[in-house]
């Protein structure tokens, strides 16, 4: 058997990439592929194509869970990129949740606010992101595809600031990047590797599959030595927590997590016990300390989806 990194998902076809860096199209043994791309495989060659023999053991799996089924992204991931937009507004809700789904598994988030060219609702989106940013979160302001200017020269060094502040965070990680459609994930990846779209259609092309799809999975390499990649991903609308523990709900919350302990009972929901110290600094301040009357709403709804939940 050889050994193999998975680097693409295309259907019920896999897409392994060897330590010379071959890329190879596998099956999976069985009906359904449990693989995803990050994983480390042992497959075996079979005529022009392979077979998965082997999941290694993962580091992390980034997965999804709803009330019917399980979504999964990656694994073996240092950190996730998630890319908003100034414009239009972005879901708080889907955001949070895309947070403590990183935070169950310890993977680091880092959230990207794209259209830093849009003066106005960038500056609007930003406010709404300082909680997160008091929470600890690094949060990043970029114009990924600056709108049309009369001098194409100004255009140009914009987006290289944004491809340098973008591969000062990318260098040595394994990063998979997420979002919702239209936010910009396509933009971002062509700004750091123009060629990254004949690649998918190279694979494409070998799949007889035509074209490359948004319902994608891939894996990219930023650099010749192989020690920073990229994952890009489909975009998302709903991002169910059906996996998550609803007891452990307020421990992947920083602002809920920095009372841990600190409540009257040791099993508290922090929704109506008396003494709980998470109720007592739900507050409008904007101090570290607080935790804002919309995020303690956020969480009733969550723990309210968990608490019906068939897993």
């Amino acid at each position: 058997m050889s050994s193999g990194i998975v680097v693409g998902l295309h259907g019920h076809h896999v897409v392994v990439e060897t330590p010379s860096g071959e890329r190879v199209i596998c099956h999976a043994r069985g009906k359904k592929s449990q693989c995803v791309v990050g994983d480390r495989v042992q497959w075996q060659a079979s005529k022009d194509e392979g077979t998965i023999e082997k999941l290694e053991p993962r580091r992390n799996l980034l997965y999804r869970q709803d009330d019917i089924r399980s979504k999964q992204f990656a694994a073996n991931l240092d950190q996730v990129l998630f890319v908003l937009a100034a414009e239009p507004v972005f879901s708080e809700s889907q955001l949070a949740r895309a947070l403590i789904s990183c935070e169950a598994v310890k993977i680091k988030p880092i959230i990207v606010l794209n259209k830093a060219d849009l003066t106005i609702p960038f500056n609007e989106a930003m406010e709404r992101l300082a909680p997160y940013k008091r929470m600890g979160y690094e949060v990043m302001g970029l114009a990924i595809k600056p709108k049309a200017e009369v001098d194409s020269a100004l255009v140009q060094a914009k987006q290289d600031m944004a491809r340098e502040a973008l591969m000062q965070l990318l260098t040595g990680k394994t990063t998979f990047v997420m979002g919702a459609s239209g936010v910009g994930k396509s933009s971002l990846i062509n700004l750091l590797l123009p060629e990254a779209d004949l690649a998918t259609r190279e694979i494409s092309t070998a799949l007889n599959s035509g074209k490359h799809t948004t319902t994608t999975t891939s894996w990219f390499w930023l650099d010749e030595s192989k020690k920073s990649a990229i994952i890009d991903s489909p975009g998302f609308q709903e991002f169910g927590l059906h996996h998550v523990d609803k007891m452990l709900l307020a421990k992947l919350m920083p602002d809920f997590a920095q009372y841990d302990g600190q409540c009257r009972f040791y099993n508290c929901k922090h929704l109506q016990e008396p003494q709980c110290a998470v109720l007592a600094n739900v507050s409008d301040e904007e101090v570290d300390t607080a935790i804002s009357p919309s995020r303690h709403a956020f969480y009733a709804r969550v723990f309210e989806e968990l608490s019906q939940s068939k897993f």
